[in-house]
């Protein structure tokens, strides 16, 4: 068994399935995958746990249905795709649980309703009262409307959200592979799986690859994103193989299945999850390095005096993300002034403030209260 890794008191698992596992190139939805899918869940919650699945594979059963070769290009083909392949996808996804006496429910969200906090809030009640009712939720990117400004961009990063936003215990990636390697095992015989990662390093993140597939979005990139922001919030996560039956069971009674990722000692209150990973930076401050110091080594809170340079066009009230002179963001936080506020009192004492915008604001730029180090 991996270091660290305990799961015997999971109670509440989000498991992400992707769009190679579920659908087959031009035919639409697999159905002897998904039952095989829909079976170890459902031992999951016969087992007294509460699940969530993410489920790529909307866009890929629409393009069946659609008679598409290719993945389509343009939002507006892809939206098309997807309002087709939705349905038919969770179709099969309802018979498939049906058989096993679990109702399913769907729950499509864009990367705006997580962002916006009271609707970010209003999507975990749903998703609680959903499993309160003994449901499975469903959960796709709502590609129907999305947009790129307004979307979260590939399920692995979702599935970390929606463990987010549920409080999940476990989040498990199931994929082609059986675990984070350290090269492509399809082409280099060498590599070798790794059983847990501790912490994600330079070095893991070279290791990762992007499999080139005509509809699946995101590699071991977007894996290696999501177990960060997994790991951030105190919620270990496990990349293993969703083509072998029973494969969730096994990784619950202990089994070293798949590469485990461990999370941080130090989980993040819910608030502070929401500004460090489900708001996208509307802005960017710029630091000295005495600033940094006091942020990150002495919890300070970040004041004018600290201050370099101002990027983007933001309100107060947005979230911003702090960086070095050298460009590497290291700290995410609510900024108290506006963009244009804070370039006129960039690196003024605070005594000054008043004087420089003709009202009395507060101190700080970024309380740290309101701050996530990264």
């Amino acid at each position: 068994m991996g270091a660290g890794r305990s799961l015997s008191r999971v109670r509440r698992v989000v498991v992400k399935v992707g769009s190679g596992l579920v659908t087959t190139p031009g035919e639409g939805p697999s159905s002897e995958p998904i039952g095989r899918l829909a079976a170890d869940l459902s031992a999951l919650v016969q087992d007294h746990r509460e699940v969530a699945l993410v489920s790529s594979g909307a866009i890929a059963t629409g393009m069946a249905r659609l008679g598409l070769k290719a993945r389509p290009r343009s939002i507006p083909e892809k939206q098309a795709a997807a309002a087709v392949g939705q349905s038919a996808l969770m179709w099969e996804y309802e018979q498939a649980f049906k058989k096993h006496g679990i109702a399913v429910g769907q729950v499509l969200l864009t990367g705006q309703d997580i962002s916006d906090r009271s609707r970010y809030l209003n999507a975990r009640n749903t998703l609680l009262a959903l499993l309160d009712f003994g449901v499975l939720p469903i959960v796709n990117e709502n590609d129907t409307v999305a947009v790129d400004e307004i979307k979260v961009g590939d399920n692995d990063n979702l599935a970390a959200l929606v463990a987010h936003l549920i409080d999940a215990d476990l989040l498990v990636l199931l994929t082609d592979v059986d675990g984070l390697y350290t090269g492509d095992p399809r082409r280099d015989p060498t590599a070798r799986r790794l059983e847990t990662v501790e912490t994600i390093t330079d070095e893991i993140q070279r290791m990762v690859y992007d499999a080139s597939a005509r509809v699946s979005v995101g590699g071991m990139s977007t894996k290696l994103q999501a177990a960060q922001k997994a790991g951030a919030s105190g919620i270990p996560m496990v990349i293993a193989s969703g083509r072998d039956a029973g494969t969730l069971p096994r990784l619950l009674k202990g089994e070293p299945v798949g590469t485990y990722f461990q999370p941080r000692d130090d989980r993040l209150a819910a608030r502070k999850r929401w500004i460090a990973f489900a708001v996208p930076p509307q802005g960017r401050l710029t630091v000295d390095a005495g600033a940094k110091r006091a942020l990150t080594e002495r919890g300070k809170s970040l004041l004018p005096s600290g201050l370099v340079a101002v990027d983007g066009q933001f309100d107060a009230g947005d979230v911003v993300a702090l960086t070095q002179v050298d460009g590497v963001e290291f700290a995410r936080g609510l900024v108290n002034y506006d963009a244009d506020e804070l370039r006129r009192i960039r690196g003024a004492k605070t005594a000054d403030i008043e004087r420089t915008l003709g009202y009395r604001g507060v101190d700080e730029v970024v309380h740290r209260d309101n701050m996530v180090i990264l």
